[in-house]
């Protein structure tokens, strides 16, 4: 099982980055190509959803995005160092997640000025990822998605690398 780390600054810039290190090691792990387009919206959606919470809450704390090979599956977390709220259930978001200090739906506007809920991004990535697990405790939120992959994509490659034929050193020439 190879796991891969990151930790970046909470600004916007760094996620595309980290969608970019999430698609290569999907890559790497086996996953088909016709997913990676969802492992890199999905893995976006989250660290877009960490970014503005540490943005509003903990700006000074990095989010911290886990990339593992699992063999059959290919899992990310992404976790951001904002604690949930005391009336949060563990395994649920907190409740500023989805509503105001009011109790009033809170939206999110874009750039464009277009309004969706606040939990239209957990939305997205569960139609992206096969198998989505959130998770809120006092230390943060833990988004976690997952994808099929080959078997032993790794293992696989080191297999094809070693059965390569031997390499004999050729004859040195120098040529003037």
């Amino acid at each position: 099982m190879a796991t891969v780390e990151v930790a970046f600054t909470p600004l916007p810039a760094h996620v595309r980055t980290a969608r970019l290190v999430a698609t290569a090691v999907a890559r790497r792990s086996g996953v088909e190509e016709a997913l990676l387009d969802e492992v890199r919206l999905a893995v976006g959606e989250a660290c877009s959803r960490a970014v503005e919470a540490h943005r509003r809450h903990c700006p000074a704390e990095p989010v911290r995005i886990e990339m593992s090979d699992l063999g059959e599956r290919f899992e990310v977390v992404v976790r951001d160092a904002v604690p949930s709220a005391p009336s949060a259930q563990p395994g649920h978001l907190a409740a500023d997640e989805h509503v105001s200090s009011n109790g009033a739906a809170r939206t999110i506007a874009t750039d464009n000025g277009v309004s969706f809920p606040a939990g239209f991004g957990l939305a997205v990535i569960s139609g992206l990822a096969d198998d989505v697990r959130i998770s809120a405790t006092g230390s943060g939120v833990s988004v976690r998605m997952s994808w099929p992959a080959a078997v032993g994509a790794q293992a696989l490659a080191v297999l094809a690398f070693s059965r390569r034929a031997p390499v004999t050193p050729a004859h040195h020439h120098d040529y003037d």
